[in-house]
């Protein structure tokens, strides 16, 4: 099970950016678990959506040493450090594609906790935002979360901003689409000459003018990325209370998905 669920590659490139264990200066106390067993139950509990407590006894490490675990690193910042640095090892073997990205939201409910509001789609339910960024072959490039009613165009600029610089098969690192398709929810003036102003080509929708039939020819791809990361079920529905958890699981749920890619772009090697 451990095995299958962190396989060797990724567990190699989990091993450069989790943070060496504290030492207790009065000394004594339980041995930790081993970072692979506790990083394959959160990676469990991310997929299947299950709870803390319900999670199988044949990992080793219970539930709650497993939560102690994932807040411990997502105070470290490992799952933002590991997504990263997946991203860098697609960009340096030519994976990523900058020539035309696109940009969407999709609103999640949510049952308590910060950044929630009244969802417009959900008859005012609460719930949260996730906003992402992807290039030309469907990979996230940024992801943040706002409140439900946050409006879409309102995540465009701290997206983009986002970016962090990536690794290319030659050249520096790169942080900038050539082109930004996105679709009437973006549809304002400063946006496409803030996008100008960085270089990047707007493709945006026009309200009453383009058709929205023809909204998907590009975008497909972007949407297909929200189907995989619905596909984590801890985040087709928000139960933590603290939205800094909550954006963990969405980047344990981006990072997956790019290793899965990278994966098959080294046995194809």
């Amino acid at each position: 099970m451990v095995g299958r669920l962190v396989p060797d590659g990724l567990w190699e490139l989990f091993q450069r950016v989790v943070p060496a264990a504290p030492v207790r200066p009065q000394g004594g106390g339980r041995r930790r678990y081993g970072h692979r067993e506790v990083l394959a139950a959160i990676v469990f509990v991310a997929t299947t959506g299950c709870t803390w407590r319900q999670l199988p006894p044949g990992f080793g490490p219970s539930g709650p040493t497993a939560h102690r675990r994932f807040t411990e690193w997502s105070r470290a910042r490992v799952w933002g450090k590991l997504y990263r640095l997946v991203l860098d090892e697609l960009g340096a073997r030519g994976a990523l594609d900058w020539s035309r990205c696109a940009i969407d939201s999709v609103n999640m409910r949510a049952t308590r906790g910060d950044l929630t509001g009244p969802n417009p789609v959900d008859r005012g339910k609460k719930g949260s935002k996730i906003h992402l960024i992807t290039e030309r072959s469907d990979l996230a490039l940024s992801i943040g979360i706002s409140t439900a009613n946050t409006h879409d165009s309102q995540g465009l600029e701290p997206l983009v901003r986002g970016i962090t610089p990536v690794r290319s098969r030659r050249g520096p690192r790169r942080r900038k689409p050539a082109k930004l398709h996105g679709d009437k929810g973006y549809d304002y003036d400063h946006l496409r000459w803030w996008l100008r102003s960085r270089n990047i080509t707007p493709r945006i929708a026009r309200k009453g003018v383009e058709s929205s039939q023809r909204l998907g020819r590009h975008r497909w791809t972007v949407e297909r990325t929200v189907a995989w990361l619905a596909g984590c079920r801890r985040v087709h529905r928000r139960y933590e209370r603290k939205a800094g958890h909550f954006l963990a699981f969405t980047g344990i749920a981006a990072a997956l998905i790019c290793y899965r890619r990278l994966a098959k772009v080294l046995n194809s090697m």
